[in-house]
């Protein structure tokens, strides 16, 4: 059977890079080497951006507070997003985690080196491709981010 013709009004076919068409994995994750539920299980696009959802909050609230001293760093729309890179960097950077992907019980994971510390320059490149958002609303068939598949991280439950 012929492969059919795309037209150029479906744009681009991008493949994952784990993506075989062939044989598609069973569940995300699957071909990365991770469970499919439970502790280690990559965790869903919704479930992750209700953690960004909680670090943006708690980067606004904390900038509202700093703006009422001062407003020296800026207004408190520029303050939260520098409070939300500082928060990820060093949240992920040390804990392998910010504090709403703790509070859902998500982490941060390296995908090249199990069980390997995400390292600060990885958790910088992965929190500065955040704040951007497009490459971050931009999955794979694993649900995995552009800002995680560029850094060679996925973020997991657990």
């Amino acid at each position: 059977m012929a492969k059919q013709k795309r037209s150029w009004i479906e744009g681009p076919q991008i493949p994952g890079e784990n993506d075989d068409p062939s044989a598609p994995g069973k569940w995300p994750g699957e071909k990365l080497g991770f469970p499919e539920k439970g502790e280690g299980a990559l965790a869903s696009v919704m479930r992750r951006l209700w953690g960004v959802v909680i670090d943006w909050l708690i980067s606004w609230g904390l900038a509202a507070f700093i703006n009422l001293f001062t407003d020296w760093l800026g207004d408190t729309a520029t303050l939260t997003l520098i409070i939300f890179v500082i928060l990820g960097v060093v949240s992920v950077w040390l804990f392998a985690r910010t504090p709403g992907q703790a509070a859902l019980g998500m982490g941060v994971a390296r995908v090249d080196v199990p069980g390997t510390r995400v390292g600060f320059i990885r958790a910088l490149l992965r929190t500065v491709l955040t704040a951007f958002l497009l490459p971050a609303v931009l999955v794979d068939s694993d649900g995995r981010g552009m800002h995680d598949r560029g850094t060679g991280t996925t973020v997991i439950h657990g």
